[in-house]
């Protein structure tokens, strides 16, 4: 049994808490914080249960190090903003206490997916004797566990690795985004990037487009983009000489985007207004629709999976691993929209493989250095079944 601090109160700090509170034989004791207090009570008052809240500023370590010293978590799972990792990672070093989160750091004043700035942590969480496991979300996270699995059980060597995810769902809203507005609206008007062949090959911002026939979801247009498990990919996976990380978009969505991009909405640069200086992507965040909110009219499904192409006994393989969620479902489960659900899961079982020494060790680690087996144990039992699909 162990204690759990949980930092960030939108979407998915609702899902890991919720998910977290279903398992007291692992997590007695949950505190959650958010520099808003009132989210944090209010997923407190659905889970009818008791647990923790606190006022956190995650960007000062100080102050994350000061409650993580009153609380005395054993694992701190931070699902606030990519921003703030460093000062959370800071805190962690300082107090001694594992560390575990979704998303790589993001320097505020460029959107850059990049883990350097985490791994060098490495050596230091090291000699402190802690872990910290980095991206145990659903992409990063389930979909390099995926990886690790196929890599496992099914393939000698993986020469091709195609990550797609596709959300076919409806919220009723005429533009929202999953997550975080700012975070997704960087990353989805960056370049994209795949590797092949040993190097890095760039590609104009959505220009590289296929359809794809998602299983229990249809035909959809997905687009290639760069994801940050592409970068710890390719130095896990052996023989890999392709990947690629693909999302599904509808034209709708595209053409707001284009529009918001064309009228400098989504510049990250602060311009002067009216006396004062403002950042219009985030005044673009605070117009739009909280994320957390879609959950109630989300109709329709996700399917974010695997296609993994290689050699087995020395024959040519390919396997398609991927999981289908309802947005409903998960709404009637946890007050959340599918979005939410899949990465807030496998954050909540990241978790508890640290927690019950599953997964073990001292340093800085992708979530597919560590044996997958455990994982996908418990991934569908706690609502993320799983499907293989021999497509050789």
């Amino acid at each position: 049994m162990g204690k759990v601090l949980i930092i960030g109160a939108g979407g998915v700090g609702g899902v890991v808490t919720h998910k977290c509170a279903q398992v007291p034989s692992v997590f007695a004791e949950i505190m959650l914080a958010s520099r808003t207090l009132e989210k944090c009570d209010r997923i407190a008052a659905q889970l009818g249960k008791k647990i923790e809240t606190a006022r956190l500023d995650a960007d000062n370590k100080d102050e994350v190090t000061a409650l993580i010293k009153k609380f005395g978590p054993d694992i701190v799972v931070n699902v606030a903003l990519p921003y703030q990792d460093l000062s959370i990672m800071d805190a962690c070093l300082e107090t001694g206490v594992h560390y575990l989160d979704t998303a790589n750091y993001e320097p505020p004043d460029e959107a850059k997916f990049c883990y350097k700035w985490q791994w060098d942590y490495n050596e230091r969480f090291r000699d402190r004797g802690i872990l910290a496991v980095l991206g145990s979300g659903f992409d990063p996270g389930v979909t390099n566990v995926f990886c690790a699995y196929a890599q496992k059980h099914f393939f000698d060597t993986i020469s091709s690795i195609d990550i797609m995810d596709c959300n076919a769902g409806e919220h009723g809203q005429a533009f929202a985004t999953n997550f975080n507005p700012e975070i997704n609206i960087r990353e989805i008007t960056q370049k994209g990037k795949f590797w092949e062949n040993g190097e890095w090959k760039e590609t104009e911002p959505l220009s590289i487009h296929e359809t794809f026939d998602f299983p229990q979801v249809g035909p959809r247009e997905m687009y290639l983009m760069y994801h940050e498990e592409l970068e710890s990919l390719v130095q896990n996976i052996n023989g890999l000489e392709r990947i690629r990380f693909w999302m599904t978009f509808g034209q709708e969505y595209l053409t707001h985007l284009r529009v918001l991009q064309n009228v400098g909405m989504t510049r990250i640069d602060a311009v002067e207004y009216e006396g004062s200086k403002i950042v219009p992507l985030k005044f673009l965040k605070a117009l739009l629709p909280e994320p957390s909110s879609l959950g109630e009219n989300y109709k329709g499904k996700t399917n974010i999976g695997c296609m993994m192409e290689g050699v087995k006994d020395g024959k040519r393989k390919k396997i398609y691993i991927y999981n289908v969620c309802d947005h409903a479902d998960c709404f009637r489960e946890v007050k959340a929209q599918a979005i939410s659900y899949t990465t807030g899961v496998p954050t909540m079982l990241g978790a508890m493989m640290v927690l019950t020494d599953k997964w073990k060790g001292s340093g800085v680690f992708n979530v597919e250095q560590f044996d997958p087996d455990p994982f996908m144990e418990k991934l569908g039992e706690y609502g993320l079944p799983w499907v293989v699909e021999d497509r050789s």
